[in-house]
């Protein structure tokens, strides 16, 4: 079944940079690391990727390098189709060439704050629009506006377009709600990695995660023992990343994956503007949890 497929860890992959263009040894070096770790799911050009800060032109090239070098192992989610303006986002889709991609990603809109109304009507005209499954992205921190847990479980039901959500509303009482409403196939995925082993212990289906990138194999690790249940090991690789959840996240994301990966010579922690490079005081922090972790 197409939700089998994406239970687990996805991860959200950075795009390394070099002096400011696109950095494609180092892009192909990231997938086969975390092919490699074990992820179930990759997904291109979300908040991570910043995709914010790349051309349309540096959209399809990246997709595209990211289709050639998966040659297919895993599933392929594309993230870039956020957007306030459902008119203009739904016509994109229209025209969007989906060969190798198997969902796509959206984020709530941001900016105009639309209330729930809106919100179920802005993913329905998504989901006329697309020919492939979407999963729905809830990021207030960025968006402004939340989908509420009714809201999701409207869509849910409203339509099988909608493969799962990736909650990062950091509301567990709201992600429960879903879990406990929802139709037996939409998924539950965590939109931060340090609920994640909570939220699975809830019920929820794995994660699309910014630390796999750099530490793909504890983490899906992690994940695995949840869904089996087996909360000792789960909890055991939990304790261990622990501190390095936070420390990722301390200058912003992707400033702190981009880093730890520069640390592990994979690629550049090169960032765009408006975002820079991990200061010298967290690069340290950083790279004494590393090596403390034995990945440096």
């Amino acid at each position: 079944m197409l939700h089998e497929r994406f239970r687990g860890t996805g991860v959200a992959l950075v795009t390394p940079f070099k002096n400011g263009a696109i950095d494609w040894d180092g892009l192909e070096k990231v997938i086969e690391h975390v092919i490699a770790g074990g992820v179930e799911f990759l997904v291109s050009l979300g908040t991570t990727g910043e995709s914010v800060t790349l051309s349309d032109e540096e959209h399809r090239a990246i997709l595209d390098f990211t289709i050639k070098i998966n040659r297919g192992r895993l599933p392929l989610v594309a993230g870039v189709f956020g957007g306030n303006n459902t008119t203009a986002m739904a016509e994109k889709i229209r025209a969007f060439n989906f060969e190798g991609i198997d969902a796509l990603l959206s984020s709530n809109p941001s900016y105009n704050k639309p209330g729930q109304e809106g919100i179920f009507r802005h993913y329905m005209a998504l989901a006329d629009a697309s020919p492939k499954p979407i999963i729905i992205y809830n990021v207030p921190s960025r968006t402004a506006s939340n989908i509420s847990a009714e809201t999701t479980l409207r869509l849910a039901n409203a339509s099988d377009k909608f493969l799962g959500i990736k909650e990062a509303s950091d509301d567990i009482y709201q992600v429960m709600k879903i879990i406990k409403g929802k139709p037996k196939e939409f998924l539950v995925l965590s939109g931060d990695d340090f609920i994640t082993l909570p939220l699975i212990a809830c019920g929820g289906d794995g994660v699309i995660s910014v630390i796999a990138n750099t530490v793909p194999r504890p983490f899906t690790d992690m994940v695995r023992a949840g869904l089996r249940q087996d909360l000792p090991t789960a909890q055991r690789f939990n304790n261990q990343l622990l501190e390095l959840y936070k420390l990722l996240f301390i200058e912003g994301n992707p400033v702190g994956v981009k880093a730890a990966l520069e640390l592990q010579g994979i690629c550049s922690g090169e960032v765009r503007l408006p975002l820079t490079h991990m200061t010298e005081q967290g690069v340290n922090l950083l790279m004494a949890e590393l090596e403390k972790l034995d990945i440096i």
